[in-house]
Parts: C-alpha cells; sequence; structure tokens
C-alpha cells in the first residue's frame, strides 16, 4: 500500500519508490512517503521496520538505492534545502562543556533568520537549565535541549525520532503543545514514537512501515477503522463464561460488577446483553484506539 498523495505545492518532502539496502537487510522496499505542510505525520513500525532508515534518506544521510527523495523539491543533499529543516533524532550528539545557552547561540549562529534564544526555551520548557552545562543534564533534560536545538532554525519541516523518551509527564506534554504551536504556523512534522497515545494524540495522518514497506496509510480513523473488533463495557451479573460462550466474543473480563468484553459484532452483543439482563446498567461501546489497530495490524504479519 502507498502513501496518499498530496498536490505537489503542500509537500515538503517526498520518497517515491525507495529502496535502500542496509548490510543484507532490505530496509526500504519501494516506499512512497508525502509528508505535507501543516501537518503532522506519525511513521509507525516496530523496530527494524525502516523508520530511522526513512528518515536517514530523506535527510540525506545516505542515500537511495532506487526510487527517488526530494526535500523542498530538491535533492536531500543540497544545502539550502537542509537549511529549512530541523531534526531531533535518537542519538544526538552535543558539545558537553557548553551550557544550554551557549549551545542554542551557537547554533543559532548557523541560520540567517534564527528562532530567538527565548522562543526556543519556552517552546522546550528549558526555564532553570539555561545556565546548566549540557554535560550535567539528565537524560530528560537533554532531550529537551535536543528539541529545542531542532527548533533554532525556524525550520519549515521538523524531524522528531522517539522526541519524548526519558520525559516527564509534565515535559512531554510541553513538547505536544510545541508542536501543536509550530504546526499551527505551518510547519510540517514526522514523528516516529513508540508512545502509540503520542500518535493518536498529535497526527494528522499515520504511516504504517513493516519490513520497509509501507502497510497503511491515512489518518488516526481510517487506520482505526481497520480493526474490526469492538470494546463493550457495562455492569451485569451475567457470567463471564455465558458471555464468552456467544458467537463473535473473543474477550471477557470482570472488575467487580464491571465486565469489558471485545467482539466483532457490537451491535449484536448488546442486543443479547440487554434480552439477557434486564438489570443490565452503564453500557458503553467504543471503537479501538489506534494502538490496538497497530497491535492487530502486527499480530495478522507474524500470523502470515
Amino acid at each position: 500500500m502507498s502513501d496518499p498523495d498530496f498536490h505537489d505545492t503542500d509537500v515538503l518532502a517526498r520518497l517515491r519508490g525507495v529502496r535502500r539496502k542496509r548490510g543484507a537487510v532490505q530496509a526500504l522496499d519501494g516506499v512512497d512517503l508525502a509528508l505535507p505542510a501543516g501537518r503532522v505525520t506519525a511513521l509507525l513500525g516496530v523496530n527494524g521496520a525502516g523508520k530511522t532508515t526513512a528518515i536517514e534518506v530523506l535527510l540525506g544521510l545516505q542515500p537511495a538505492d532506487a526510487g527517488e527523495a526530494t526535500l523542498f523539491g530538491r535533492s536531500p543533499f543540497a544545502h539550502d534545502a537542509k537549511a529549512q529543516v530541523g531534526a531531533m533524532l535518537q542519538q544526538t550528539q552535543l558539545p558537553e562543556r557548553l551550557t544550554v545557552a551557549e549551545l542554542l547561540a551557537l547554533v543559532r549562529s548557523w541560520y540567517a533568520a534564527p528562532r530567538s534564544i527565548a522562543d526556543c526555551a519556552a517552546l522546550a520548557g528549558l526555564d532553570g537549565l539555561m545556565t546548566r552545562r549540557y554535560g550535567r543534564l539528565s537524560g530528560g533534560q537533554q532531550r529537551r535541549v535536543q528539541f529545542a536545538v531542532a527548533l533554532c532554525g525556524r525550520p519549515s519541516l521538523l524531524f522528531l525520532d522517539e522526541p519524548t523518551t526519558g520525559l516527564d509527564i509534565d515535559a512531554r506534554q510541553q513538547v505536544w503543545r510545541a508542536i501543536r504551536e509550530l504546526v499551527a504556523e505551518g510547519a510540517g512534522v514526522l514523528l516516529t514514537t513508540h508512545y502509540l497515545e503520542e500518535a493518536e494524540a498529535l497526527a494528522d495522518r499515520v504511516v504504517v512501515l513493516d519490513r520497509g514497506r509501507v502497510r497503511m496509510a491515512g489518518s488516526v480513523a481510517e487506520v482505526r477503522a481497520q480493526v474490526v473488533q469492538r470494546h463493550v463495557a457495562c455492569d451485569t451479573q451475567l457470567s463471564e463464561a455465558t458471555i464468552a460462550a456467544w458467537p463473535g466474543v473473543t474477550q471477557v473480563a470482570r472488575d467487580g460488577a464491571r465486565v469489558s468484553i471485545v467482539a466483532g459484532d457490537a451491535d449484536a452483543l448488546v442486543r443479547r446483553l440487554l434480552a439477557a439482563d434486564a438489570a443490565l446498567a452503564n453500557l458503553e461501546v467504543r471503537r479501538a484506539g489506534l494502538a490496538e489497530a497497530f497491535v492487530q495490524m502486527t499480530t495478522e504479519r507474524e500470523a502470515a
């Protein structure tokens, strides 16, 4: 399955039929990917799916073996294209002896119209850290500084590879707010994350990579819709064994009077519950979340 097309004027970066081999592994196998302005694209997949390779090809850190990669309509190796990009990668090395303020000042000096130090610090939540040496910071604090560094050049396209790993809840929420603010200003964002609730909260579009191929691409709702199972919860005295024996029911769990059920046909299940228990109360039906859709797709692949 290919990533959907957009008008060329909306696309900041693109892969078309890109193939890339790393050693004996086909890391990318004909990948199509479009990164539009003003949207967050979440690139999901298990370890080894090809996410990091896709980012590195788009950033010009390694070439494509076949296909085409473009960054602002030019080669990813072009300096003027790279100047419009900000990147926060998993492996980032910064001078440990510099203070946070010195680091931001250094990176800002590389750009013609950089974002102010105060703005970078505010977006990344660096209050109280500006005079601290980078090497003396905790891992989570360093990740926040790396996020601020990625913003210095006022990028039109931001690559965020697992940006909130190691952050506490407050710091993660700060990064989420900053991402939403940047997108509202028109920036495009490519986000990889193992926190599926993060992708669900931020992403306009989701692309699922599986062994170097695009398995699914669409909105969060469209990816969710690939999961046919629904979750039903209610207060009932019906036994778990009774419910589990009904057609289409795949899982039943009880917590006191509350029973949680997973089934393929929620409508049929609800009708049967109401017919079997006149005292049934607090009925709730919900669709699968992005995490469940992702798990189901991965499970189906392993089974195949």
